[in-house]
């Protein structure tokens, strides 16, 4: 039972992780009706329409005075906070923020991941923060507030499709996470914290800046395959491909090679470095399909992420900020459709230690 692989913690109409077939759904829509597609906010009133307001409009428009509100929190931005990890300082300032469980905290909850993420990266890089703007969408407000520009429409559709993407995605060990604090009904704002602690460790939400190490790494097209057998040779492992449910390739990777295929020159995305990761990618299939053909080593969606990322301005130790940003409304549904149970999550052990003399 280690690592608590099949057993059933949950019942839940958030996500379907069908790793099988290489299938998400969420909410009864497949992962390819809604990325691309749909915005976040539209997404949101899928995962919470108990709690957040069931009108896509009307919900970006509360989300928008959300993330004024966690604005305000910014000004008490210090040298100590901002000398932290970006990922370490978003824990401190979303702990600053009230809890309980009404439709306030969890707006409230959603909107500050995507002001305090750009906020932390232009402090640490000595700019000022930029307020968000109240006639912007929840993508368009979390770019325009890291680049200080209005973003284009496929950078915005690029954007949303992230957050669409990972906004949810079964019990993984965040989710678990904020379900098991939610039980004790301790508020939303103390499961997301809780959360935000198990997406730090780097077998969880870390992988994504690596890929782009690797990337930087093999350099040119033409020295991938060589760079990927040296790698293998020494037992290294391959960052962005592989992934503990899907036995196929994983849907979300697809989902944002699109994203970036739509996103062009115009949006950012830089042909070369996309070439290159495509040979990075073709080499590593093949060679792990060689070296390894007993287990299923197909891209994740980390692969993706780190080159989308990039091309959107995000710098790569912000990565785990920018994918909390996505999966919080994830976890807030899952908190609330926790409480709504009413019960105490609280699992046995089999003791395995001495015996009382």
């Amino acid at each position: 039972m280690s690592g608590l692989d099949d057993v059933i913690a949950a019942e839940t109409r958030l996500s379907e992780v069908d790793g099988r077939n290489g299938r998400l759904v969420i909410c009864g829509h497949s992962l390819d009706a809604l990325a691309g597609q749909q915005s976040y906010e539209a997404v949101l009133t899928l995962l919470l329409p108990d709690v957040l307001s069931v009108c896509e409009e009307t919900l970006r428009a509360e989300l928008a005075q959300a993330r004024l509100r966690a604005f305000q929190e910014v000004a008490s931005l210090d040298t100590d906070l901002v000398s932290l990890s970006v990922t370490e300082a978003l824990r401190a300032l979303m702990a600053r923020l009230p809890d309980g469980e009404d439709k306030s905290v969890a707006l409230l909850q959603i909107a500050a991941p995507a002001v305090f993420v750009p906020a932390l990266i232009r402090a640490k890089a000595g700019q000022q923060p930029i307020p968000p703007h109240a006639g912007r969408g929840h993508a368009a407000d979390m770019l325009a507030m890291l680049t200080g520009n209005q973003p284009g429409d496929e950078q915005i559709r690029a954007l949303d499709t992230y957050l669409v993407t990972v906004s949810d995605h079964g019990l993984n060990a965040s989710t678990f996470t904020a379900r098991v604090v939610a039980s004790t009904r301790a508020g939303y704002a103390s499961a997301v914290l809780a959360a935000l602690g198990a997406l730090k460790g780097p077998l969880h939400g870390g992988a994504p800046g690596p890929v782009l190490d690797m990337l930087d790494a093999v350099g040119a097209p033409e020295q991938a395959a060589g760079w990927v057998a040296a790698e293998l040779g020494k037992g290294e492992r391959l960052m962005g491909f592989g992934h503990r449910i899907y036995r196929v390739r994983d849907p979300r990777a697809d989902a944002l090679k699109s994203a970036l295929n739509r996103l062009g020159a115009s949006g950012g995305m830089d042909a070369h470095r996309l070439a290159l990761a495509e040979s990075v990618e073709s080499a590593a299939l093949t060679a792990l399909r060689a070296a390894k053909p007993d287990r299923a080593l197909e891209t994740n969606v980390e692969f993706f992420t780190a080159l989308l990322l990039e091309a959107l301005g995000f710098p790569r130790d912000a990565f785990t900020g920018v994918f909390a940003a996505g999966r919080i409304g994830g976890w807030v549904a899952h908190s609330r459709e926790q409480i709504e149970t009413g019960r105490l999550i609280r699992p046995q052990s089999r003791y395995v230690g001495p015996k009382a003399a």
